[in-house]
């Protein structure tokens, strides 16, 4: 509730400034409060927690003792659970208790997952791990729709993102590469409809880390070229036209970040592929420019966008020196660089702060 306590505070003066009429400051807070009336806080945070391990509790207590129960009994348990987590979680939501309907709601999703294993095991059912992870994903996400839950929501694409990475931990497992990306586009029309905007987030986050799949699964160094355009495209029209893309995505200036993410990760993919050929240093160049470019034009969103972009640039230098001047010089040649490097370093973001910090203050 900081953000409203904040929000109301800048109303209020607005309005004893004159900037702002009384019926207007009124529909500015009943708007705030209600678009943000959906949040989670971190009361609601420990029941969702307390609901997850009582599902674990519940879980282990069945599988333990699973040998001991019928089977038509153990079908029944399972559906019991299941039933009273989603219906029990509805219940909790019109009694206004979202919190702990989300964590009901997560129980009954859990016991879904895990009665898929369970009942596969019991009937002897075929099919690897993937396709179970994928079923229990959609069961999932159809919850999430009907009941517009948000935590749902995440925990689908969670789900989808141990789909998709699931064959490099295990070998043999059937390679996800290809439907991933259509189930995040799926995912993402979930999450639009339950206004789940961390959800949106997590998606931008997996593709990101898709591409670095489609690396490694197919070798592809061409995969870091579209993240690295889009992301910077991305970036740029936050910056250019902030207000459209927020009427666009509903994102806000942390898609900003986002795209920044990718846009450094494109980068270093590339560099990393690139590293033992004449386009590494041009690559690298490209690299640095992109930090201080993003600092001077970017900065002013938030110091999100600024430490990724410090920590970018340092970043660069360090492996520049690694990759290229690092075996040129002895230890003591590399402590003294790192000192200077450094320092300079300090003195510059020092000077930037002071630099981004200064229309803010000429404001107030």
């Amino acid at each position: 509730m900081a953000y409203l306590d904040k929000l109301n505070a800048d109303i209020a003066r607005w309005q004893q400034k004159g900037l702002v009429t009384a019926d207007l400051a009124g529909k500015l807070v009943a708007e705030a409060k209600d678009n943000h009336k959906s949040g989670i806080g971190f009361g609601q945070v420990l029941a969702i927690l307390a609901g997850l391990l009582l599902a674990a509790a519940v879980l282990i207590m069945v599988a333990a003792n699973w040998e001991a129960i019928p089977r038509l009994w153990r079908v029944a348990a399972l559906f019991v659970l299941i039933a009273a987590g989603y219906v029990g979680g509805a219940v909790l939501k019109l009694r206004g208790q979202d919190g702990f309907a989300e964590a009901a709601w997560l129980v009954g999703a859990a016991t879904f997952g895990a009665g898929i294993a369970l009942i596969s095991q019991m009937y002897h059912i075929s099919g690897d791990e993937t396709q179970a992870i994928l079923v229990w994903c959609v069961g999932t996400a159809l919850a999430a729709a009907m009941l517009r839950s948000q935590s749902l929501t995440v925990a689908a694409i969670l789900l989808a993102g141990i789909w998709g990475a699931w064959p490099f931990f295990y070998f043999g497992a059937e390679s996800s590469l290809i439907g991933y990306p259509v189930l995040l586009a799926v995912l993402w029309g979930l999450a639009v409809w339950t206004k789940s905007i961390p959800a949106r987030y997590l998606i931008l986050l997996s593709l990101i880390g898709y591409c670095f799949m489609a690396r490694i699964e197919h070798g592809a160094v061409w995969a870091f070229v579209p993240l690295t355009l889009v992301s910077a495209a991305v970036f740029i029209a936050v910056i250019v036209a902030g207000d459209k893309v927020e009427r666009l995505t509903g994102l806000g200036q942390g898609l900003a970040t986002v795209a920044l993410v990718g846009t450094f990760a494109g980068l270093f993919g590339l560099q990393m592929d690139l590293s033992d050929t004449p386009h590494f240093i041009w690559i690298s160049i490209i690299a640095l420019a992109a930090s201080i470019a993003a600092l001077l034009y970017g900065g002013r969103l938030g110091r999100g966008i600024r430490w990724l972009s410090y920590l970018a640039f340092a970043l660069q230098v360090s492996l520049i020196y690694v990759l290229m001047i690092g075996s040129m010089l002895g230890t003591a040649g590399f402590f003294l660089l790192a000192a200077i490097g450094l320092g300079l370093l300090a003195v510059f973001i020092i000077r930037m702060e002071k630099r981004l910090a200064a229309p803010a203050q000429g404001g107030q």
